[in-house]
């Protein structure tokens, strides 16, 4: 056994849990991939991977094929609300991580699945996607398909003479972790964790926690009734105190020119949409600011800023980017290094101060640059 483990959402909450258990069960290497930093600096036997869910280049799962025998995903994420209350935005995010990613990465570990060597692999679903779960209509749809697709799967698996299985982990409410607003607390955790380790290790298909004491009840009332039960876990939702209507959505903001579009455009965009779900980018009517000439009409750079697949939305830009917040209400704001420290974004450092708003600052990447192209064409204008 290789004793190395991929474990997607390992930042947070059972992820988290489950990656210590596995390095207390001396597992050599267990890389994580998640969106958000770890609570705290991780050494050996850890290794993180910045990485979104709603990316739409899955090759880096491709490099860990050869490297793992154990797979774990618990990324995910929903809230508590009425569908009416939900933006399309989630809609598509909801099942392009929940579900979508799933599929994705299983596809790419299949093979693994299929041979004769063990491959310990688990998935989250939830209770949520056996059940009716009104006011939490889309996260339980998202975990519905998971839930079936694991299931199919497993008898795929039996049926070619594989001896591997998916763990379906579906439980109801986790007690600490982040998902309703909470906070990361493995000594709650570590129980249910080390449950999914040893499920996994026996290859369990399906680990519903708790099931005797609660969720077989649960389970059977859904059955004898579905809309009786529907209706009283709509009421016992309302009054839980768990409502949430504050869209799950990381809206990121950018202005620029974007005159010549080159490279380096491109990879201000692609790394400002990896941190956000949500990118919207203004793009200035000329370079007056700047004191120089645009060579691309402004309804032409608009266009192609809004065609690039990076981008949600294209907007023209304020003249100050505190002003396109008041507009659009976004979580962070994103430009080059070289404006850190400046007059300018020192003033927007103390506009953000009491607001939920991170300035985050990307280096340039080395290529190629406004400043050559412009000088290559007054150039060859000179000549």
């Amino acid at each position: 056994m290789k004793k190395n483990a991929l474990i997607i959402g390992g930042s947070n909450g059972i992820g988290l849990s489950v990656a210590g258990k596995l390095s207390e069960r001396g597992y050599r290497k267990i890389h994580i991939l998640d969106k958000c930093d770890p609570p705290q600096e991780l050494g050996a036997p850890f290794v993180f991977h910045r990485f979104s869910l709603l990316n739409d280049d899955y090759a880096i799962f491709d490099t860990f094929t050869d490297e793992i025998d154990t797979l774990v995903i618990t990324a995910g994420f929903g809230r508590i609300d009425t569908f009416n209350n939900i933006l399309d935005i989630e809609i598509i995010n909801s099942y392009k991580v929940n579900a979508m990613a799933v599929c994705r990465i299983i596809s790419r570990f299949y093979s693994q699945l299929l041979s004769r060597n063990p491959f310990y692999c688990a998935v989250m679903g939830s209770i949520a996607g056996l059940i009716s779960s009104p006011m939490f209509a889309l996260y339980g749809a998202t975990k519905a398909a998971v839930c079936k697709f694991l299931e199919s799967i497993n008898v795929e698996l039996e049926k070619q003479g594989a001896e591997n299985r998916i763990l379906n982990v579906s439980p109801g409410n986790i007690h600490g972790t982040t998902f309703h607003g909470g906070k990361n607390d493995l000594v709650q955790t570590e129980d249910l964790a080390n449950a999914i380790i040893d499920k996994m290790f026996q290859r369990y298909s399906l680990f519903i926690p708790q099931y005797e004491p609660v969720y077989r009840k649960v389970l059977s009332d859904y059955a004898a009734d579905p809309h009786t039960f529907g209706i009283q876990s709509f009421d016992y939702k309302a009054h839980s105190g768990r409502l949430n209507t504050t869209p799950q959505v990381k809206v990121g903001y950018l202005s620029g020119t974007f005159d010549l579009f080159h490279i380096g455009h491109l990879n201000l965009l692609r790394r400002a949409k990896a941190c956000c779900d949500y990118l919207v980018v203004g793009v200035h009517r000329d370079a007056a600011h700047k004191g120089k000439q645009a060579f691309i009409p402004f309804q032409e750079r608009f266009e192609i800023v809004g065609s690039i697949r990076y981008v949600d939305k294209v907007v023209e830009s304020c003249s100050e980017d505190t002003d396109a917040y008041e507009k659009i209400g976004y979580h962070c704001l994103f430009v080059g290094s070289d404006y850190k420290n400046t007059d300018r974004f020192l003033r927007y450092e103390a506009y953000f101060k009491d607001k939920d708003v991170q300035i985050i600052y990307f280096p340039y990447t080395q290529g190629t640059n406004s400043t050559q192209l412009r000088d290559i064409i007054a150039n060859c204008a000179n000549n």
